[in-house]
């Protein structure tokens, strides 16, 4: 092999180690198909949104569809955020709702939301959270979160970047894209899980954690279509 070639797969190799060695991945998920997921209901809403696999130009991502729907997807898996606490994903949308809007229930829609779902621990709650939590229980069949974060494509311009779900206190939300502008294009996301969850709480968050992804439009009866090419969890440093 020439001597040119030999240094030009030393430097590709020495860059591919580099590149390992400032991020850790515990997993990435490419959506080859949904057998890691788990489809997650509400109890009070009658139309479930649609989620599949999809091929295009050969490699597969994640469609979500929703027509005055909701429902979501949750990882099975889970992680503690303080051994990897940042996200990478690609996601785009067909469009925003006309009628989203962050300040109201009537409005607290997205086409694309990604979640930090935090696992709640009865051993380490009050017993007025033990009290409430149990009744969850006995409900729904399983515990709630303890909270949640949820990165969102907000729908207006001025939507704030960051808020409080009008539904309750214990769901944070960051709108990462605002507005129309960047529709039909897939953009790339990251966040630090610890830094945005002290920001929006306050407080550090739960060790144990999922993921989660949704398409809704129960509250403002629109329509859209959104897409997601992959998510990764991952930490800085080897």
């Amino acid at each position: 092999m020439p001597v040119p070639i030999l240094c030009l797969a030393a430097c590709l190799l020495l860059a591919a180690v580099v590149f390992a060695a400032e991020r850790s991945v515990l997993f990435r998920e490419d959506f080859r198909s949904l057998d890691a997921w788990r489809p997650v209901a509400f109890p009070k809403v009658k139309a479930h949104s649609r989620y599949a696999v999809e091929n295009r130009d050969g490699e597969t991502v994640l469609r979500a569809e929703s027509r005055g729907s909701a429902s979501g997807l949750v990882y099975r898996r889970e992680f503690n955020v303080y051994d990897y606490p940042k996200l990478r994903w690609r996601w785009k949308i067909s469009n925003v709702y006309a009628r989203g809007d962050t300040g109201g229930k009537a409005g607290d829609d997205y086409p694309i939301r990604i979640y930090v779902v935090f696992r709640y621990d009865p051993e380490k709650a009050s017993a007025l959270d033990r009290a409430v939590y149990g009744i969850a229980k006995a409900l729904y069949g399983e515990y709630p979160p303890h909270s949640t974060l949820n990165y969102v494509w907000a729908g207006r311009e001025d939507a704030p970047s960051l808020f409080t779900s009008p539904f309750t206190d214990r769901a944070k939300l960051l709108a990462l894209e605002k507005g129309p502008r960047f529709v039909g294009r897939w953009r790339d996301e990251s966040a630090d899980i610890l830094r945005d969850y002290r920001r929006a709480f306050g407080t550090d968050p739960p060790a144990a954690a999922s993921l989660g992804i949704m398409n809704d439009s129960d509250n403002t009866g629109e329509a859209a279509v959104s897409w997601v090419d992959f998510i990764e969890v991952f930490r800085d440093g080897p």
